[in-house]
């Protein structure tokens, strides 16, 4: 035992520093065990005063509520084995396996009715409900497919809606996270049960599962302790060995377990192993072992919360010790509840005689492990079970699983490797020759019938009882034929036995169609295959089989999405743990139907309602409306006309004065880029960058408030006033009217000395800052911006972000100071003072116009379709028509909720958080939490919607010919207006 004290000193360590940093998780289910209420005190130990000495060892019972008949593999329940127990010895708890909902609710409330003291209902329910009531409730991706997720939020939201199943039927505690760590591809029991191979990974997710059902008041049930993930034999059919060293242990196994342990798990179960260093006693698993339960998990990680055991009636256990022994040795060792005792009525009397013998378990135990037991039940159940509401029980149950299965898989999708032939089949590639090889199966599928009727490809059935003589006659028609192929493995079983399933037939076919130079092969099952399958130039791990993940791996073939999954386990030398390429399939703007995208063309009609209104109400003389869904343009229409005199009617090529959307079509980007390159840091302060700002209140603001307007400056300074005459008319003792060296260019008339741009930005540093911290947007956090932009690349920002951003994506229009004909710029203001003149290809806003046209704030020209492009690139995760302009982290960290006091981004604009309950949403109700994008004052807008692949550009000139007195496109919310019709057209959401 000298290496037991050596390992319980480091657990004990370790458990000690990680509690100190799981604070944020603010679960600690265990308190109601730790630190009962006295309402619970005096419940638990009122019933149990009431309770035999038979009930009380009872009470410890979890018994089967439900299976299938072994004959016609239909759900049975067991009901009047169950009331039996009830009546004769008050049993503990039931667990649900098969079943439809409307029958288990329906007796679930007549069972609680039947028992004294309340039932713990269980179930094994992992991957929710549809696991068990498969009959009518769809379940969701096993763990394993999870594990590939990056996106945290999605765990999180599983183990929710899983609990919210578990509450609405009744249900108080699910067996569920599995926190095994599975590192033995041979494992026949785990494997994609389980997170995946890597310890931080495992233990992360099964936190956020914990959490997610505890916080629903579900109680959670970290298994399987001490960690079942590297055996390769199968505990209900056989006692597994594990031959590790208890340090071994300690490093990997029993990782995920301390962290669940420190943060409150509700509950743990113990696994059916035989681990000698932990227990050398022969043929003696875990769930009965006192070094196991007592030592190790009480003693030494300190764990004081519920355990229940594996089922004892699996022959890990039930093979060594039958006849109810498992049963009574389980509790010997210091368990809680009992998981499916084989025989009840014997148990409680072979327990009866152990206590009587003094052979390890005294009535004291049980009534300790009784008391802990009721304590659960006041704190998951109540005194009183609520009945389960049967009206519409199936819907509710499966309300939103379709929607959240496909975005997981759309999560999960793994791009092991990409040769860099392929691109979206959305794009028309009249020469692309399709064919699909559908390995596994032989009828039509879902991605079958979408590749056949929407690309005319050509699909070939091989399932995997056909022998070889076909493949030499498939192989030469593939390589003669078809420019593409596309292999799609289907049907395999989940664990490695006979290689998955695959016959040697289709592996043969398998490797020939490697050679093919533009093959894909999509592997829909489980990532450890990979091993067993030739290496294509191209392929991807889809994790299931069923029709919502081929949907969305025939969605990223379109290049609807950017797949971002990693591998959770190693499948060979080739494909460790984590690989994974960010990948978006390249895609292009074109032109399609409503039809096409899914959007009903008469709700569309409404777009050109409200501009007609726009029109009549004098709210702009003109505009243009963009629309896209999955970088399909299905709207791109001109209204009305340039100016009030309706001479020249607008067209969708009409360039327009975006103002504010510089922030981010410009400065933001440019910020993005420099920040990818190491260039700039958003934690550094502006005087780094502008070292004449240092010692002033602005030389301290970080980048980071600059971009989310939370710096202190005000909203703008009216710089142009002190170059004003006395009338308000320009000071021709500062401007001239000509162009003239050293001078900027105003207007085309009007020409100031370039050397007082420095004196803006001196009074800006000169300005004292309010409330930093405080939400205030400004005009003057991305003039500092867009000067450090310039004094790090040492170009003017104009020049920059022309090379650098709009130059590689082809984009024509989007520029600073516009040197095209004017008659093709819709004109903005009539100004009456100081530049005195209609405004038209020169900047509206009066301090971007003082610094030459070109500013962070305001500044840009262009046309909503090269606005379409940058924000699809966006959408597209950072690339566009094979162009990676930025990581996809970088698009997602940018866009995403950046402020704790506003609903800012970094630099972009958002939803307000509370949208859907607001009286007045921004910008409009339906747009989605991960919706980005900007407004500007002369009446533009732009906004791309990640969710629904929406992408919307509203380009106007409200502020003609009268300036900001026009408020009518204000007052009327018509761009909202506009926005929402695009939701509320979407046919298939």
């Amino acid at each position: 035992m000298k290496n037991y004290v050596r390992f319980s000193r480091i657990s004990r360590l370790i458990v000690l520093a990680w509690i100190g940093t799981c604070s944020t998780l603010n679960l600690v289910a265990q308190d109601y065990l730790l630190r009962p209420t006295p309402e619970a005190t005096a419940w638990a130990d009122s019933v149990l005063k009431t309770l035999t000495p038979e009930q009380r060892i009872a009470q410890l019972m979890v018994m089967r509520l439900s299976g299938l008949d072994p004959k016609t593999r239909k759900p049975v329940y067991f009901e009047k084995s169950i009331n039996q127990l009830i009546d004769q010895y008050g049993i503990g708890g039931v667990c649900l396996f098969q079943g439809h909902p409307y029958a288990t609710g329906t007796l679930l409330n007549r069972l609680q009715a039947r028992s004294n003291v309340p039932l713990l209902v269980c179930v094994d329910g992992e991957w929710g409900l549809g696991m068990r009531l498969y009959d009518s409730i769809m379940p969701l991706p096993r763990q394993m497919m999870l594990g590939a997720v990056q996106d945290t939020s999605l765990i999180s939201e599983y183990a929710t809606r899983i609990a919210q199943q578990c509450k609405r039927l009744g249900i108080h505690v699910n067996y569920a996270p599995v926190i095994d760590i599975n590192n033995n591809p041979a494992n026949p029991v785990i494997n994609d049960r389980s997170f995946g191979e890597q310890r931080d990974r495992v233990a992360q997710y099964g936190l956020l599962y914990i959490k997610g059902l505890e916080a629903a008041g579900i109680m959670s049930c970290a298994k399987h302790f001490p960690g079942h993930g590297d055996v390769s034999v199968d505990s209900h059919y056989d006692l597994p060995v594990i031959k590790k060293t208890l340090a071994q242990l300690d490093s990997l196994e029993l990782f995920p377990f301390r962290e669940a342990i420190a943060a409150g798990v509700g509950s743990v179960m113990i696994a059916h192993l035989f681990i000698p260093e932990l227990d050398a006693t022969p043929n003696r698993a875990t769930s009965i072992s006192r070094e196991a339960i007592q030592v190790l998990l009480r003693e030494k990680l300190g764990y004081q919360g519920i355990t229940f055991t594996d089922a004892l009636e699996m022959q890990g256990v039930k093979k060594f010790f039958p006849n109810g022994e498992a049963a009574v040795q389980s509790l010997i060792a210091g368990n809680d509840m009992l998981c499916l005792p084989e025989n009840v009525p014997a148990a409680i009397k072979r327990v009866k005689q152990v206590i009587k013998k003094k052979q390890g378990l005294t009535w004291e135990d049980i009534d300790t492990r009784c008391r802990r037991v009721l304590l659960a039940k006041y704190h998951y159940i109540g005194p009183n079970a609520e009945p389960v509401v049967l009206e519409n029980i199936t819907i509710d149950l499966n309300a939103g699983l379709a929607d959240l299965r496909q975005r997981i898989a759309a999560k999960a999708l793994t791009i092991v490797n990409l040769n860099g032939r392929w691109e979206s089949l959305d794009e028309n590639t009249p020469q692309r020759k399709l064919a699909y090889v559908a390995l596994g199966a032989s009828a039509d599928n879902a991605i079958t019938r979408e590749l056949r009727q929407t690309h005319q490809a050509d699909i070939f059935f091989f399932n995997y009882k056909q022998d070889a003589g076909r493949i030499p006659s498939l192989l030469a028609l593939l390589e003669k034929r078809y420019t593409h192929v596309l292999v799609g493995m289907h049907g395999l079983s989940r664990t490695s036995a006979q290689q998955f399933g695959l016959s040697d037939p289709a592996k043969q076919l398998l490797q020939g169609l490697s050679k093919h130079p533009n093959s894909f092969a999509l592997l829909f099952g489980n990532p450890y295959a990979l091993a067993y399958i030739p290496p294509f130039a191209s392929s991807a791990v889809c994790y299931d089989d069923d029709t919502l993940t081929q949907k969305a791996a025939y969605q990223w073939l379109l290049g609807r999405f950017h797949a971002e999954g990693r591998l959770p386990v190693t499948a060979s030398n080739a494909f460790p743990a984590g690989t994974g390429i960010d990948a978006t399939l390249a895609r292009t703007l074109r032109t399609a139907s409503p039809a096409d995208v899914n959007m009903d063309t008469q709700q569309l009609h409404r777009l050109d309602s409200i501009a007609a209104e726009a029109l009549q109400s004098q709210a702009t003389p003109g505009c243009v409306i963009l629309a896209a869904r999955h970088g399909r343009v299905f709207w791109h229409k001109a209204y009305g006309y340039l100016d009030e005199t309706k001479t020249t009617p607008t067209t969708t090529q009409t360039w327009y004065d975006l103002a504010s959307i510089t922030k981010i079509a410009a400065t933001t980007l440019a910020v993005m880029k420099l920040d990818e390159q190491g260039k700039l840091n958003l934690n550094d302060s502006v005087a780094k960058y502008l070292p004449e700002a240092n010692g002033t209140a602005v030389g301290s603001i970080r980048l980071e408030k600059l971009l989310l307007h939370e710096a202190g400056l005000p909203p703008f300074i009216r710089f142009h006033e002190v170059y004003l005459d006395k009338n308000g008319q320009a000071n021709p003792n500062v401007f001239l009217t000509k162009p003239t060296p050293g001078y900027v260019r105003v207007t085309p008339t009007l020409y100031l000395p370039s050397h007082y741009i420095d004196s803006v930005f001196k009074r800006i540093y000169a300005t004292p800052l309010v409330q930093p911290g405080k939400y205030v947007y400004s005009d003057l956090d991305f003039l500092v911006l867009g000067r450090i932009i310039e004094r790090i690349t040492g170009e003017p920002l104009a020049d920059w972000v022309q090379r650098n951003l709009y130059a590689p994506l082809r984009i024509k229009s989007l520029r600073f100071n516009p040197t095209i004909d004017p008659q093709h710029i819709a004109p903005t203001e009539r100004e009456k003072t100081y530049r005195n003149s209609l405004l038209r290809g020169t900047v509206h806003d009066p301090t971007a116009a003082l610094l030459g046209g070109v500013a962070g704030h305001a500044g840009l020209f262009g046309t909503a379709e090269d606005l379409a492009i940058l924000l699809q690139t966006l959408l597209n995760g950072g690339t566009y028509a094979g162009v990676r302009m930025f990581e996809r982290a970088t698009v997602d960290r940018y866009t995403a909720y950046n402020s704790l006091v506003s609903r800012r981004g970094l630099g972009f604009d958002k939803p307000e958080r509370d949208n859907s309950t607001r009286p007045e949403a921004y910008p409009c109700k339906s747009a989605s939490p991960e919706t980005f994008g900007h407004t500007g004052f002369t009446g533009t807008a732009v906004w791309a919607d990640p969710r629904s692949g929406i992408l919307f550009v509203f380009l106007s000139n409200r502020v003609h010919p009268n300036g900001g007195e026009q408020r009518q496109l204000l007052q009327a919310n018509i761009r909202p207006r506009l926005q929402e019709v695009l939701y509320q057209a979407i046919l298939v959401r």
